[in-house]
């Protein structure tokens, strides 16, 4: 299949209205190959390529434009964090314990491990009458490394509260108290805040709770496995949840979760992180949020789209170059934030140990 390794270039300007239409079925059969997304270019030679699938969506789930199979089967990750912080707001929860945007947000982030994210969660918590001791999420050493180099400089152990998911299991913790769940076995499958994240999850995905797959995330928690496209109607629906049909109260819920992320975009990762970055560099309108093995979403309310993405081989520095590109096609992100403050994303130069710049990675594709 010759087509399979056709590579569309990006150059200069252009008016971004390619659409490519492809099968709807369960993913690409044997021998197929995902699409090549991004390239490592070793002195301008093509050294290893990131294949994978892109699926734009508009709120009715439909797929709007894409590449690669939109079915692709694709674990959400901690992009689903978002759909798994809205029954906070719609249960009452956030409104009877007074949590802020900026809380809010942190609910919904891969958090850094930074002192003012860990004030957050501590908060989320206090203001629920709960421990920091009731997160199951384990203890992890935080991803900022100035904050892991000062810790470790002060022999300090690290915490739950460190963990970049301390945000999501707070949530679920508070949604235990508002409800007077029971706070032990809060991970499992048959909790009722589990089965209630579940809904939510597969309400705003428009996919049936029970083909979704489930999984065990890095932090215990339960995981969703779904097509591809169903991740970016899921997004989609956060970025236009009036036109997608939501309730309205769980419309309301999803305007005023996405208002907080928007709003503070250094809880929704960190300092120096993808998500933050492409958020601060085109400040409130797009809500980006990393899953893990290479998948990604984003939702544009602007535009009233979502997007999703699967790096096949799970390749985190494909990331980078791909979402970067995808928010140039769809009129986010301009050439000059391109090649100025988002430069080292979206085309990572690497040097060798003389510090010669001699690889490139760089998107391939086009939408």
């Amino acid at each position: 299949m010759q087509e399979s390794f056709s590579i569309s270039r990006h150059h200069g300007h252009h008016h971004h209205d390619h659409t490519h239409e492809h099968a709807r079925g369960g993913g690409p059969g044997p021998g197929e190959y995902a699409p090549a997304l991004v390239e490592f270019r070793r002195s301008g030679l093509t050294e290893s390529v990131h294949r994978g699938a892109i699926a734009v969506c508009t709120p009715d789930g439909r797929r709007s434009k894409g590449l690669g199979h939109p079915a692709m089967p694709t674990f959400m990750r901690s992009a689903a964090k978002p759909l798994q912080a809205l029954p906070l707001i719609t249960s009452g929860a956030a409104q009877r314990f007074g949590l802020s945007p900026a809380e809010l947000a942190a609910t919904c982030g891969s958090l850094n491990g930074e002192d003012f994210q860990i004030e957050a969660v501590t908060s989320i918590l206090a203001k629920a009458g709960l421990s920091p001791e009731l997160l199951d999420c384990g203890a992890a050493w935080p991803l900022h490394r100035p904050t892991y180099k000062a810790m470790q400089k002060a022999g300090e152990k690290p915490t739950a509260l460190h963990n970049p998911c301390a945000g999501k299991h707070a949530a679920m913790l508070v949604l235990c108290a508002f409800y007077d769940w029971p706070t032990e076995d809060y991970l499992s499958g048959r909790h009722p805040v589990q089965k209630l994240i579940l809904d939510t999850v597969a309400l705003m995905s428009g996919y049936p709770k029970e083909q979704i797959g489930i999984g065990v995330d890095g932090c215990g928690a339960p995981v969703f496995r779904m097509p591809l496209v169903a991740m970016a109607g899921a997004y989609a629906r956060l970025a236009a949840p009036e036109q997608a049909g939501l309730e309205p109260d769980m419309a309301e819920a999803v305007k005023e979760l996405v208002a907080a992320g928007l709003k503070h975009p250094e809880m929704i990762a960190g300092t120096g992180r993808i998500c933050t970055r492409i958020m601060q560099a085109a400040p409130g309108v797009v809500l980006a949020k990393a899953g893990s093995e290479g998948s990604y979403a984003l939702a544009l309310p602007e535009q009233g789209l979502g997007v999703a993405l699967n790096i096949e081989d799970g390749g985190l520095r494909a990331l980078g170059p791909a979402v970067t590109e995808i928010l140039h096609e769809l009129g986010i992100l301009d050439h000059e934030t391109l090649e100025g403050p988002l430069a080292d994303l979206h085309r990572p130069q690497i040097s060798n140990h003389r510090g010669e710049k001699v690889c490139t990675l760089s998107a391939v594709f086009g939408l």
